[in-house]
């Protein structure tokens, strides 16, 4: 027996709120499942600030370690 096309279109329009309805469901489904996966804290890492000092090196000082670099 053959439907005719206004049966055929309102038997598809029937089952739209049943197909949204399963979408909507696995949907929750898998938002529950990522909302139980563990946030991760960033953290930044403890790391302290040293500030470089310059020293003054004498021209007697740096002339002696030239010195004894060129001795051995």
């Amino acid at each position: 027996m053959a439907y005719s096309e206004t049966k055929v279109i309102m038997g598809g329009l029937a089952h739209v709120p049943i197909l949204i309805f399963i979408v909507n469901f696995i949907k929750g489904k898998f938002q529950s499942i990522t909302s139980k996966v563990v946030e991760v804290k960033t953290e930044h890492p403890k790391v302290k600030v040293v500030e470089v000092k310059e020293e003054e090196v004498k021209s007697e000082e740096l002339n002696a370690t030239v010195f004894k670099e060129e001795a051995e």
